[in-house]
């Protein structure tokens, strides 16, 4: 079982997120399951999400302490929260951020993740272009994808398809895509 737990903040899509990914699962035909755990409910308050991918029932219902990958939605939680609690030492962190590792003061976790499996994607910045939004969600699922193949950005587009209609669904899909896209640029001769 593959369990993922997304930082974020109220707002920022955390829960839906997780329930997308959870869609693109099940598209694939595998189990899932995505819940949220709240502190306080409120705009800008921490949010902490769950998605849970398998082959067979999932029949665990706790919260993920011993995640295999991280989605970090929002880069000022870095150093409020214990977002990398419990990550498995052979486990992916995905980091909303236009900033490198290096400048968000986390070059230490090289000496525990491995080096392709840390990365950062200006998720906000692609929302905005494609969505006319701040909300990464959409995008940080496209880089999820290219990251860790552990779904595919198609799974990924219909899931998004599924939760939002016309032009928020393109948008989404687009932003996903762009971070897909980030994480796994095309060959030069498949360009032209």
């Amino acid at each position: 079982m593959f369990q993922i737990r997304i930082h974020g903040r109220g707002g920022q899509g955390v829960v839906s997120g997780a329930e997308m990914l959870s869609v693109a699962a099940f598209i694939e035909g595998r189990h899932a399951q995505a819940f949220p755990s709240f502190g306080s409910e409120r705009t800008g308050a921490p949010v902490v999400s769950f998605c849970r991918i398998g082959p067979t029932e999932i029949r665990v219902r706790e919260p993920i302490v011993r995640p295999d990958a991280l989605i970090v939605q929002d880069a000022t939680l870095l150093h409020q929260v214990d977002v990398f609690g419990g990550l498995k030492d052979d486990g992916y962190a995905l980091i909303n951020s236009a900033r490198t590792i290096d400048q968000l003061g986390l070059a230490t976790l090289r000496d525990t993740l491995q080096a392709d499996r840390l990365i950062t994607v200006p998720a906000t910045e692609l929302a905005r272009e494609h969505l006319g939004r701040p909300l990464p969600n959409a995008a940080l699922l496209g880089a999820f994808a290219a990251l860790t193949g552990v779904v595919t950005l198609d799974s990924v587009a219909a899931a998004i398809r599924s939760r939002f209609a016309g032009r928020v669904g393109d948008g989404n899909v687009a932003a996903a895509q762009a971070a897909f896209a980030v994480l796994q640029p095309q060959p030069e001769a498949s360009r032209t």
